[in-house]
């Protein structure tokens, strides 16, 4: 599994707190590959894309809009490996129950940037 993501504010890494999170509350055992330089999503896939050159499936996992955001990217970058995407459960019913309609309209208003082709979720 890779983590991508860089300063976090906090003397940390985005990337680092995430592989904790799903070390300790998540009990995730696999290997952990860590790209912590990125400020951007397209920096996330840019950095990430020499780690999965040679993977048979990509998962992008994330707050919805950003997974999105994020499949266009890797579209954009490498069409060769957006072609082995694979569908992530990016909602899930319940989850961030009060906080959702706000992170909807955060995410409509951060994927203004996609053309509107890129704005479909497909696999």
């Amino acid at each position: 599994m890779i983590f991508s993501g860089g300063e976090n504010g906090a003397g940390g890494t985005e990337a680092q707190l995430m592989a904790d999170y799903a070390r300790s509350v998540l009990a995730f055992d696999g290997t952990v590959l860590l790209e912590d330089r990125s400020r951007t999503t397209w920096e996330n896939i840019t950095n990430v894309i020499p780690l999965i050159e040679e993977v048979d499936r990509i998962k992008i996992v994330s707050q919805p809009a950003h997974a999105l955001k994020a499949r266009a990217y890797l579209r954009r970058q490498r069409p060769d490996l957006a072609a082995k995407l694979v569908r992530a459960e990016d909602y899930r019913v319940g989850e961030w129950l009060l906080v959702k309609p706000l992170l909807a309209l955060y995410g409509l208003w951060t994927l203004r940037v996609l053309e509107s082709d890129e704005r479909t979720v497909s696999s």
